[in-house]
């Protein structure tokens, strides 16, 4: 048996090359590029989330405030292209800013819900096929993972993914636009 994964990522996370890691991800079928940048493909925090997040083999729930990282909209789109359940949870005002990944994840065909009330949807997690928990102060924003002290706690630990999960599952039911109320 493997060992439960027990992790802490911090940032700011120095610029690296996540090229390679998307392209191996998308599957035999993507092109498989060397990327000519010069970033350096060096581990860190930003590439250890990604590789938690491409993990993903049944199912992603993400419960975000702000999500605006190229990077982490396309692994879920990767992963939603490669048949695992996606579904986002996130705040109305911030979806619709520029830079926001929402609406092309929407355009993907990747169900996404907003808060329809006052006050923010401001969770940060994600759970990743019902039994990895990812969460701490950390946007999905370039801002974020390059600039900003921020933490991640990665966990495969069910006593602590069971209340997130319910938590989503409690707001995506919530959200639901057949539940909204139109004055």
């Amino acid at each position: 048996r493997r060992r439960p994964v027990r992790e802490v990522l911090f940032f700011p996370s120095p610029p690296s090359c996540t090229e390679e890691l998307l392209a191996e991800a998308a599957g035999p079928g993507a092109a498989a590029r060397s990327c000519p940048c010069p970033l350096p493909r060096a581990d860190c925090s930003f590439r250890r989330l990604l590789r938690r997040l491409l993990s993903a083999r049944r199912s992603l729930e993400i419960c975000l405030f702000a999500f605006s990282s190229p990077q982490l909209g396309r692994a879920v789109q990767i992963l939603h292209r490669r048949g695992v359940r996606v579904r986002v949870v996130t705040d109305a005002q911030y979806m619709g800013l520029r830079g926001s990944q929402i609406g092309l994840l929407r355009h993907a065909g990747i169900p996404v819900r907003h808060d329809q009330e006052e006050g923010y949807m401001h969770h940060k997690f994600a759970i990743v096929d019902r039994r990895m928990l990812i969460t701490g102060s950390l946007n999905w924003t370039t801002q974020a993972i390059q600039n900003n002290r921020e933490n991640v706690l990665v966990m495969e630990d069910a006593e602590y993914v069971k209340p997130f999960l319910d938590e989503f599952e409690r707001i995506w039911e919530q959200y639901n636009p057949s539940n909204y109320r139109f004055i």
